[in-house]
């Protein structure tokens, strides 16, 4: 059984879920605010360390009209940086209205911006668990 770690990858707060390839599920785990604009990583690396993943996922973000928005080369440049502090593979999703999917399945329940960004990691996992992997593996 594989342990995976799925990213929302934002400027501001990056989403975190865990889930496993035997069941193909995830759970929303947390949102971590980044620090002097960088991602928080010694709060990644406890997370690392507390769920010693085999690999994560990291959602890649696209415009409708199937261009990378804007911050995908932030998105990418994370996942390599993921992949190279932590020495795992990383591979990248199509992220795609993941958020607003979030939204609607919290619907009232979500009481804060940051479940909302946990569930939309919740969801890319369980995109790439379902489709093995939608984009090439990023070299580590």
């Amino acid at each position: 059984m594989s342990t995976l770690l799925g990213f929302d990858f934002g400027p501001r707060k990056i989403g975190v879920a865990v889930g496993q390839t035997i069941t193909t599920s995830a759970s929303a785990l947390t949102t971590i605010r980044s620090r002097r604009d960088k991602p928080d990583w010694e709060r990644i690396g406890r997370l690392m360390q507390e769920w010693q993943p085999d690999g994560a996922i990291v959602g890649l973000p696209f415009n409708m009209d199937d261009t990378e928005s804007l911050i995908a080369p932030q998105a990418r440049r994370f996942a390599r940086q993921l992949g190279g502090r932590f020495g795992i593979e990383v591979h990248l999703v199509d992220e795609r209205l993941t958020s607003l999917q979030a939204r609607r399945q919290l619907g009232r329940r979500a009481t804060a911006v940051e479940e909302i960004d946990a569930m939309a990691a919740k969801l890319i996992l369980e995109t790439w668990l379902t489709d093995k992997g939608c984009l090439p593996l990023l070299e580590k």
